[in-house]
């Protein structure tokens, strides 16, 4: 199981495109109009109580699916024989899949609408996970992972894009902080409903009940969203940016690939080729990103995007929290399964106090924000890293007679810090943007909020594994917790560079 559960985590981005910049941020979003279109854009219809319901359902599938196979991984290696480098596969194959065509699943939403996308992305996610759930050899199962990544990265996109876009102040503020809640919320779910699934071993289906699990689900959500999701998409729909595609996609395969992949593989020749280009890709695209903007083209990531200052600002906090949020989930998870002794059950139940206290403090965070704006960021930050000291305590002094009550206090305050800093990012980051580029900002915050959960397991992940071969997993984990908090800080010191008071 130690190799098995060792690169357990991806990563899945999205982003899409911006209107030329557009007036000062510091105006209204509900003031911008559509680049190059006369008078006032149209109205877009309404987001009901049932169809935010219906997409926040949407976003939470892919969400989960990131983090469920996390406590499978030991069933799906005795079950199919997969070896821990095959392994490595089933999870960087839908990672890197999905963090590649976020961007371009964005765009699609803006071109030929976000409804249309979103119940295709729905259908398609239902197949591969029934093509998951029924994978008779280990490879199969990675190809099918790959093509759900790739459903996932059709779907994702559209459920923030139509929110941003059929919906209006304080209804959009609310909607978005929600969204927040969802995300971080599905983050810890997966890893928890993985643990009950795979424990109950429904019908003798085993780790194959965590994908068969989406196709009802899916199937739900098909329906509701046929009643209750508008169909809304850019005015102006742009081409789509073939070089920028095509950079964009190497640059996060030459990065995320060897992250996810190398370590299993023994850091082959290939794994440090990849890592050489990536720098190289991203500065290409950049160029061409730039060229594209400056000579009236259609970028896929236009870098007007970063002018505004809501955008850059939350992007960048978003860097150091998510990077730290990928390596506490990782880390945390193979300790308890390796050090501790937990069952697949007891790991995924030993978070539900942090998804417990992340979901309050989300439902919290509006009111919080109406009163306090930018400080309840600090503020949440400043929780979140009382919390990792209190668990890093924990471990230390208790080990290894620990249980799932032990972990429960320190891991609420985790969680109640998290939940009063990611759902008000994501409202901060699109606060600005115009509506009917609504894809655009959705993708650059996607991408930016899962190549840092990648980079995360990939650093902070590096680090307890290796630490755990000379120190002891105890050892490891305290350190690896402690050094979190150097990204708690990074966190606290860039929210004070958010907008003062949030729309």
């Amino acid at each position: 199981m130690n190799q098995a559960l060792r690169s357990k985590a991806e990563v899945l981005p999205r982003v899409t495109r911006i209107a030329a910049p557009g007036p000062a941020p510091s105006e209204p979003a509900a003031s911008h109009p559509a680049a190059s279109r006369p008078g006032p854009a149209p109205a877009a219809p309404g987001l009901s109580p049932l169809g935010l319901l219906t997409v926040l359902l949407g976003a939470a599938l892919p969400m989960v699916d990131f983090f469920i196979v996390n406590v499978a991984l030991p069933t799906i290696d005795r079950d199919l024989d997969a070896g821990p480098a095959v392994l490595e596969m089933v999870v960087a194959g839908y990672g890197v899949a999905y963090a590649v065509l976020l961007v371009l699943g964005g765009r699609l939403g803006d071109m030929l609408g976000r409804r249309n996308l979103f119940l295709w992305g729905l259908g398609l996610f239902a197949v591969t996970s029934l093509a998951c759930g029924v994978a008779p050899t280990a490879w199969t199962l990675v190809a099918a992972r790959v093509a759900q990544g790739a459903a996932s990265a059709l779907l994702l996109p559209q459920a923030l894009a139509t929110i941003q876009s059929a919906t209006s102040g304080a209804s959009r503020g609310k909607a978005l902080s929600y969204y927040g809640a969802t995300a971080g919320i599905a983050s810890v779910v997966g890893q928890v409903l993985g643990g009950v699934l795979v424990s109950a071993d429904i019908a003798g289906s085993g780790w194959r009940s965590i994908f068969l699990v989406n196709v009802p689900v899916a199937a739900v959500a098909l329906v509701l969203a046929l009643r209750s999701v508008p169909e809304t998409r850019s005015p102006n729909p742009a081409r789509i940016d073939r070089p920028g595609t095509v950079l964009l996609a190497l640059t996060l395969i030459a990065l995320l690939l060897p992250l996810t992949e190398g370590r299993a593989a023994g850091w082959p020749l290939w794994s440090w080729v990849l890592l050489a280009v990536s720098p190289f890709a991203g500065a290409a695209f950049v160029a061409v990103e730039r060229r594209g903007e400056r000579t009236g083209g259609d970028p896929l990531l236009p870098p007007s995007l970063l002018r505004i200052h809501s955008v850059r600002s939350g992007l960048l906090l978003i860097l150091p929290f998510c990077l730290g949020f990928g390596g506490f989930m990782f880390v945390v998870a193979v300790a308890m399964q390796d050090g501790l002794r937990f069952g697949a059950l007891a790991a995924g139940a030993a978070l539900a106090p942090l998804c417990a206290a992340f979901f309050a403090a989300s439902l919290l965070g509006p009111r919080m924000v109406a009163r306090y704006g930018r400080r309840t960021v600090t503020g949440g930050s400043l929780v979140q890293g009382v919390g990792l000291v209190a668990l890093a305590a924990t471990f230390f002094w208790g080990w290894p007679d620990l249980g799932i009550w032990a972990l429960a206090p320190s891991m609420a305050v985790v969680g109640f810090g998290q939940g009063f800093v990611l759902p008000v990012v994501f409202r901060i980051v699109l606060s600005e943007v115009p509506a009917a580029r609504a894809g655009v900002g959705s993708g650059a915050m996607a991408t930016t909020q899962q190549a840092s959960l990648a980079l995360g397991v990939a650093t902070l992940g590096t680090l307890f594994l290796t630490l755990s071969t000379s120190s002891g997993v105890r050892d490891a984990l305290v350190w690896t917790l402690l050094t979190q908090l150097a990204a708690v800080a990074a966190t606290i010191a860039l929210s004070l560079r958010l907008p003062r008071t949030v729309a």
